[in-house]
């Protein structure tokens, strides 16, 4: 596998990371959409014009974890082992949760990032009709284990 580095120039290198050794390697992102409480009243109703937006919310997420590279321009392509998204009403909206894990050499930080900021879109897509005012964030990594630089854990 292959990091990208550019330097202050704007100049860009490639450095082989294949030497690293394979771990097992998870991280957990979240991330919230704030909406009216009618807009969330209509949420958890289930009864949407486009459908149940929390299932395609979380089908949505889950997909875009699987091609972060896609949508990332130097991510690397990754073969997850595990994506999951939790979607959990809340008066006010909802907060979104994903975890992703795989073995390899570089971590999967981007992946949990991608997947929340999917579902929190999807969200919105799916009721913009009820509430064009609705805000999304923080999107934000909790925490990651595995490679070199160990665990890191949001201090809340």
């Amino acid at each position: 596998m292959m990091a990208v580095h550019v330097n202050s120039r704007g100049e860009a290198w490639m450095v082989d990371v294949g030497g690293k050794a394979a771990t097992r390697r998870e991280a957990v992102a979240s991330g919230r959409v704030t909406m009216s409480r009618a807009a969330a009243r209509s949420l958890r109703s289930g009864k949407l014009k486009k459908g149940d937006a929390l299932a395609v919310a979380r089908i949505a997420g889950i997909q875009a974890a699987k091609r972060t590279s896609d949508w990332i321009p130097l991510c690397h392509p990754l073969a997850l082992d595990h994506a999951e998204v939790r979607i959990t009403k809340k008066i006010d909206g909802v907060e979104i949760e994903a975890t992703v894990r795989t073995s390899g050499q570089t971590g999967v930080e981007m992946e949990a990032l991608t997947a929340v900021s999917a579902a929190c879109l999807t969200i919105y897509d799916m009721l913009k009709s009820e509430d064009r005012g609705m805000v999304i964030g923080p999107v934000c990594l909790m925490k990651k284990s595995g490679g070199r630089s160990g665990v890191y854990r949001r201090k809340k």
